[in-house]
């Protein structure tokens, strides 16, 4: 039989006091509904559909790059009625999968165990909690059978009780749904179609409802308000660590390391405190990346090191490279091999050849430079009249002095001198010095202001 995952995200999250849908708060740069969908994407399913309501047009643009079966529920009456608006897609041959959009913590390997046990018949992921206030209770008979789900304001107090609970994620055979859906009511506190339901429905027809429990709490935690986001952050961060220390990644705090997006790393990298990766980030072996750095969509090849406070945005950094401390480089910035930028440095567009440095108080955009490139202190490449960009290319082994100012377009060719604060327009030829500056003047007897004999 084939798989097919139904994830419930329909719900307006009133609790998150945001005008954001609930599925669409972000865990580690991703939605709680995105990490459910990559869930469920690793069981191979045949087909994935996500039941929306409350902002369901922004739901469905913010992940409209996943093949997903978008189901509207127009009016929301439970659990039940949302699973029961995604049947009509399912084909008939296949086990039905019930996850929640905003449950982003359950592990692969549950699921699995899940699946495995649905083939015949309904089976739920139950869990012990010390305090099972909140959860619908499971009811077993006297040899330990599951007969059904109360729900904790339907319960009386001894089924209060009760520690085992219903997480709300289950399987069953698709003729399970399609037999025992239309027959739950909503005769309870909440006036809903409670979807646990068929489980005493099946029961009630001589089928064996089967369950199997989670390893931690956390992979049915749900996120309601802010500070179980919070939660629940703070829990996948350290999911994250804890896997890449086992890979070999030395990070000097798991506790304040950030991953807002994938990383990929090499042996013997080392990563200090405070650190936050974003989108896709490549690390090669014996990287190095200081405190305090933020990496976007970057890749950094072998032997390079990343000085504190430093932010990486779009870049490639080649290897054996030296940036920052305090360094900036913004998108389409590539370093070749043995590259130097510096503190308070900002490249754009900057293609740095190889063994070539930019190492103090410099702008650079718009611009390629050749190898064994000097860019002194204070150096900018002016690369915008007002309207346009323009481009300034350096040639191998030129010298910049500190304090110049480059107006793009320019062309310096190799072996190339820009003398100390000067200003550049015009082309500069293969071996030749530039000079733009004013003439040096001396003004004898001159008196530094405020040194005057003021008196009559």
């Amino acid at each position: 039989m084939k798989l097919e995952v139904v994830i419930l995200a329909a719900g307006q999250g009133k609790r998150m006091k945001s005008r954001l849908p609930k599925v669409l708060h972000v865990v580690g740069g991703m939605p709680l509904l995105e990490h459910v969908i990559r869930t469920a994407q690793g069981l191979e399913p045949r087909a994935i559909h996500v039941v929306v309501g409350h902002g369901s047009e922004q739901v469905q643009d913010a992940l409209a790059h996943y093949d997903i079966n978008w189901v509207v529920q127009e009016r929301q009456a439970g659990t039940g009625h949302a699973v029961l608006q995604a049947l009509p897609a399912i084909a008939d041959d296949s086990i039905v999968l019930v996850l929640y959009g905003d449950v982003p913590l359950t592990r692969l390997s549950t699921l699995q165990n899940l699946v495995q046990q649905a083939r015949t018949a309904p089976a739920l992921l139950t869990a012990e909690l010390q305090n099972p206030q909140g959860y619908g209770r499971i009811l077993r008979d006297k040899i330990g059978a599951l007969v059904g789900v109360v729900e904790d304001k339907d319960a009386t107090p001894i089924q209060r009780d009760i520690r085992e609970i219903n997480t709300g994620l289950l399987a069953a055979p698709q003729r399970d749904f399609l037999a025992y859906l239309p027959q739950v009511g909503n005769d309870n506190q909440q006036g809903e179609y409670y979807l646990p339901d068929i489980l005493g429905l099946a029961v009630a027809n001589g089928k064996t409802v089967s369950s199997c429990a989670v390893e931690s709490e956390l992979e049915i935690f749900g996120v309601n308000d802010r500070v179980q986001l919070n939660h629940v952050e703070r829990e996948y961060q350290h999911r994250q660590a804890e896997q890449l220390m086992r890979e070999g990644v030395n990070i000097a705090d798991p506790a304040r390391l950030d991953i807002r997006g994938s990383l990929s790393c090499g042996e013997d990298v080392s990563i200090d405190i405070n650190v936050v990766f974003e989108g896709k980030v490549t690390l090669g072996n014996d990287v190095s990346v200081g405190a305090n750095c933020v990496l976007s969509d970057v890749s950094v090849a072998d032997g390079s090191v990343i000085h504190p406070m430093s932010h990486l945005q779009q870049a490639v950094i080649g290897k054996d490279c030296s940036v920052g401390p305090y360094a900036r480089l913004r998108s389409g910035t590539v370093l070749s091999e043995g590259a130097r930028i510096g503190n308070f440095v900002e490249t754009k567009k900057a293609s740095i050849g190889p063994g070539s440095k930019v190492n103090h108080l410099s702008y650079i955009g718009d611009c390629d430079v050749g190898a064994e490139v000097n860019i002194g202190a204070g150096t900018i490449t002016c690369n915008y009249d007002g309207v346009n960009k323009h481009k300034t290319d350096i040639g191998k082994g030129v010298f910049v002095g500190s304090n110049s100012t480059l107006v793009a377009p320019l062309q310096i060719e190799e072996q190339g001198f820009v003398a100390a604060g000067s200003t550049i327009t015009g082309s500069v030829g293969k071996g030749e010095l530039a000079v733009s500056r004013a003439r040096q003047r001396n003004i004898e007897g001159w008196v530094r202001p405020g040194t005057r004999d003021t008196k009559d």
